[in-house]
């Protein structure tokens, strides 16, 4: 590991400040550390956030929305009676990520802007594409990990079970810049390899990701988040699926869908949310969404499974949806 600078600035203000060419943001660690110490991260300056007062907060606000800081453990925020009472889906997705020990320190912020964990990627022996190297190794090596959405050149899959989760519940994001703040729909801030061959989210070296805002669920909302592993459910998702849906009577009036595991992004799949609104939660309908779902699946040679572990997750939140719909109404 290579000597850098280490500062604790005590606003964002400072922070922001600090930033520049050579510079990295310091949250929980978990992931950075593990970085600098394989040389895939070499900075010459640390920025820790933990000294910068409010960072870590969870408050509901006025307008309808909660708002958890960036630095937010993710232990933290399962713990949150606000979000035990508005979002399970959440605590289902925070309940499946890690270990309880890495949750203690791993914060929401960093769960969201970790690097890939694609093992050629890890690897100091494959100069890949992402480290503007030559090219992408899965690409007729060992590719039963990766992506069957989205790749381009890459088939890294974005690693977060937060995320999903996050995505459909309709979080969105707010970035400090030293000019200006903004929030950006979480469904904008993550970037797929036909944009950036090397970065995974919208962030510049000039701005930090200081929280994120849920909106309350819409009445009568269900959801569910379902995940498998190749060891145990804290290890990496295989696949993944968020789902949330809400009805009026009968009828499907909100869906969200998005797939974990399976890409270089969490997978959105409109497709899906489009043919569930505004009709019955039949069976017939769940077999048509699971097939609608991997319309667009362009799997490599050994990762076929992930077509129809991706149909059996969402078949299987999809009949849970139902199910608790008809709970409801007795």
């Amino acid at each position: 590991m290579k000597t850098f600078e280490y500062i604790t600035p005590e606003t964002i203000d400072e922070a922001l400040e600090l930033l520049g060419e050579g510079a990295q943001i310091l949250a929980g660690g978990t992931d950075l550390l593990g970085e600098m110490k394989r040389g895939l991260a070499t900075p010459k300056r640390l920025i820790n956030l933990k000294g910068i007062q409010g960072l870590a907060d969870i408050r509901s606000i006025p307008d309808g929305f909660l708002t958890i800081g960036s630095l937010a453990t993710l232990s933290h925020l399962a713990e949150h009676p606000l979000v035990a009472q508005h979002y399970p889906l959440l605590i289902e997705a925070l309940q499946r990520t890690a270990s309880p020990q890495i949750r203690n320190i791993a914060t929401v912020g960093g769960n969201l802007c970790q690097r890939p964990r694609c093992w050629y990627y890890r690897h100091s022996a494959f100069p890949c594409i992402r480290k503007h190297g030559e090219g992408c190794f899965a690409m007729g090596g060992q590719d039963r990990y990766h992506a069957i959405f989205g790749g381009h050149r890459c088939f890294i899959v974005h690693p977060s079970d937060l995320a999903p989760a996050l995505m459909a519940l309709d979080a969105e994001v707010r970035i400090a810049h030293a000019d200006d703040s903004r929030i950006v729909p979480l469904t904008d801030f993550f970037v797929g390899p036909r944009d950036s061959l090397t970065q995974e989210n919208i962030l510049t070296r000039q701005e930090i990701l200081t929280a994120i805002r849920i909106p309350v669920p819409p009445d009568n909302a269900y959801g569910t988040y379902l995940k498998v592993s190749e060891r145990k459910a804290t290890d990496f998702a295989l696949a993944s699926v968020a789902v949330s849906i809400a009805w009026l009577d009968t009828q499907v009036t909100h869906a969200r869908v998005v797939l974990g595991g399976v890409a270089p992004v969490p997978w959105r799949v409109k497709q899906v949310e489009e043919m569930l609104i505004g009709d019955e939660l039949s069976g017939k309908r769940i077999e048509r969404a699971c097939e609608r779902a991997v319309d667009d699946a362009t799997p490599l040679r050994h990762n076929r499974y992930k077509v129809a572990l991706v149909k059996g997750l969402l078949r299987k939140a999809l009949h849970a949806a139902h199910r608790s719909r008809e709970k409801g109404e007795k």
